[in-house]
């Protein structure tokens, strides 16, 4: 997953990305948070393959294992 997706803040406001393309992997989740099947979203993005949707869901599902807190602020 580490070289599919990557960080710079040159590209897309430094939001997460697949590797050399300008597509964030929010884009990703919104596809398939609308239900689009990962071979539709690869008809819409023919660059793409199928590990790089896998990526995607990957690199979510780390984000969401880190630990959350809110904090009221005044």
């Amino acid at each position: 997953m580490e070289e599919k997706i990557s960080i710079n803040p040159d590209i897309c406001n430094g939001r997460p990305v697949i590797t050399g393309t300008r597509i964030t992997v929010q884009t990703i989740l919104e596809f398939l948070g609308a239900g689009d099947s990962i071979d539709e979203i690869l008809e819409e993005y023919p660059s793409l393959t199928r590990e790089d949707i896998h990526a995607c869901m990957q690199y979510a599902s780390r984000l969401m294992a880190n630990r959350y807190e809110v904090q009221k602020i005044a």
